[in-house]
């Protein structure tokens, strides 16, 4: 079983081949710049943008008690460059996560050791990287990787997983890992709710290659990994046809509304590097 120091242990692994990448985030999160991330010049940092509510986690030297006074809930000043260089998190913990087809990771797996790497590369860049739904809101420093980790260590219990919009600061940027095999409308509701409020970012589709080829023949038994749904059939080899034009129609729907919304869409495969995903999931949130 994972612990999360056993899985910070695989994300520091996975990131530290990275030092250009590591000293480009550095740079950038030394100069204040004008671009995609809505930053403004030098010296402008600290000004107002918004109140909004205080989340848990919160500290208290962040409330505003001039603003909280006027009511019964507390309020948090943000500031530009708070809303500017935060990135929020969403990492399937589904049960459908928990597929492997050999002796590769898990989709879960991988993808929370991607979003972990992803995580400390922002971080140490200085960025403030938090969980969508108020899980874990924004928060930069190293303490900060150690309260991903654990956070990212709660399974759903559900089959499939459902992208949480919430918590998404406006002009933020935000990561979704996810297989996206469940309902679809979830993640546009998701997709259309951060396009409102100016949040670009990116979705990874992590697939077994199983599921990718499906190379099953003859007499099977499909079950969901959480056991609520069988289907057996005696010819499965007739079932491939359509099932790989129902994922290619998946694959082209996420991208349809990924490029409407502004963000970035790839597909992951377990079986690959995962070095070369982690290089696509920073290059793309450097482009939203």
């Amino acid at each position: 079983m994972q612990t999360p120091a056993h899985l910070r242990a695989e994300a520091e692994g996975l990131s530290a081949p990275f030092p250009d990448l590591l000293a480009a985030a550095e740079h950038l999160a030394s100069t204040v710049l004008l671009g995609d991330h809505g930053r403004r010049a030098a010296g402008m940092g600290d000004a107002f943008w918004q109140f909004r509510p205080a989340q848990p986690g919160d500290p208290l030297r962040r409330i505003d008690w001039r603003r909280s006074a006027r009511g019964d809930e507390q309020f948090v000043r943000e500031r530009e460059w708070q809303i500017a260089q935060s990135v929020i998190l969403w990492i399937d913990q589904a049960a459908s996560m928990g597929f492997t087809s050999g002796d590769h990771d898990t989709k879960l797996a991988r993808a929370r050791v991607l979003g972990l790497a992803a995580a400390i590369l922002l971080i140490r860049g200085g960025e403030r990287v938090g969980l969508t739904g108020f899980i874990l809101p924004p928060r930069a420093g190293e303490a900060q990787i150690e309260r991903l980790a654990s956070a990212l260590l709660t399974d759903t219990g559900d089959d499939f997983g459902e992208p949480e919009a919430r918590g998404m600061l406006p002009h933020s940027r935000a990561l979704f890992i996810s297989d996206f095999m469940g309902d679809p409308a979830p993640v546009e509701a998701a997709l259309a709710k951060a396009a409102d409020r100016g949040v670009g970012g990116a979705l990874l589709m992590v697939l077994d290659p199983e599921e990718e080829a499906f190379p099953y023949d003859g007499r099977t038994i499909f079950e969901s990994m959480a056991g609520r749904v069988s289907h057996e059939t005696l010819k499965a080899g007739d079932l491939r046809g359509r099932y790989l034009e129902r994922l290619a129609d998946r694959k082209d729907l996420l991208q349809g509304w990924a490029r409407a919304a502004g963000w970035q869409f790839d597909v992951h495969h377990t079986n690959d590097s995962a070095h070369a995903a982690l290089l696509w999931l920073f290059g793309a949130m450097e482009r939203v």
